[in-house]
């Protein structure tokens, strides 16, 4: 049975981030969206990518009243690395997030090989409406095949102009 599903309230997030503030989802007064991004952490070069490709159109999402925050289970040493060595300079990066959290999210959980962490987590991306309801979800099994900004960016234009609902609810 799935923990996250679309117009039903996403389970609490809560992590600590790089600027030293504590990021509560439900304190977020958001003007249209929260796009959370799970990444797998610094070890990932697919996650590098993917990163400093959203931090180059952050403006864009923000436009358009949607905040943005990423999020992984390393800890705050290899977060303030992945500040220092990515560009990322216009994301909030999240860090400390568990196993067990990342599972009421319906993240698929990896077991490290080579110079990958123990346990981490795959990649995810959520929609979240200011009501903490899920718009829209994209959860993978491995670093590759997620959602592209620009279709991404497209897609919240035609929401907000069409007013169009979430779907996958039933």
């Amino acid at each position: 049975m799935k923990n996250v599903l679309p117009r039903k309230e996403v389970p609490r997030l809560r992590v600590e981030t790089t600027s030293g503030m504590q990021w509560d989802l439900r304190d977020q007064k958001t003007e249209n969206f929260t796009i959370v991004i799970f990444y797998r952490g610094l070890h990932c070069p697919v996650c590098k990518s993917y990163l400093e490709e959203l931090n180059k159109k952050a403006e864009k999402f923000q436009d358009r009243g949607v905040d943005v925050i990423c999020i992984s289970a390393n800890n705050k040493s290899l977060a303030e690395k992945t500040v220092k060595e990515w560009d990322v300079d216009n994301l909030t990066i999240g860090y400390d997030f568990n196993p067990e959290d990342a599972r009421k999210w319906d993240l698929y959980i990896s077991e490290g090989m080579k110079d990958e962490p123990e346990v981490f987590f795959e990649p995810g991306l959520f929609l979240i409406q200011p009501d903490n309801t899920l718009y829209a979800a994209s959860i993978q099994t491995m670093p590759f095949a997620r959602p592209k900004f620009n279709e991404l960016l497209k897609a919240i234009d035609f929401i907000l102009d069409k007013d169009y609902p979430a779907r996958g609810e039933a």
